[in-house]
């Protein structure tokens, strides 16, 4: 391996998934003001993230709406609208 080509900041990180409450602990170099404990006892840098491998569609199969701007009704009057015009 080649010397001196990793970040000096790279350490264990938890990545919480605020839809799922689901944790990771993994390597970054991702700056945090939070911290939280580990099963392990010890504290990691805490970083709340949106979505997840536990929360996305694509790995659980199960469709969910993270809906904070009101778009997906706004798309589905247009679209509901756009099916009458026809």
């Amino acid at each position: 391996m080649k010397k001196d080509i990793h970040p000096k900041q790279y350490r264990k990180v938890i990545f919480e998934d605020a839809s799922s409450s689901e944790r990771f602990l993994i390597g970054s170099t991702i700056e945090s003001e939070e911290t939280a404990e580990w099963t392990d006892g010890k504290e990691y840098p805490l970083v709340k993230i949106e979505i997840s491998s536990a929360s996305h569609p694509f790995y659980t199969g199960k469709e969910t709406v993270v809906d904070t701007a009101g778009r997906v009704e706004k798309f589905k009057r247009r679209a509901a609208a756009a099916q009458v015009k026809k």
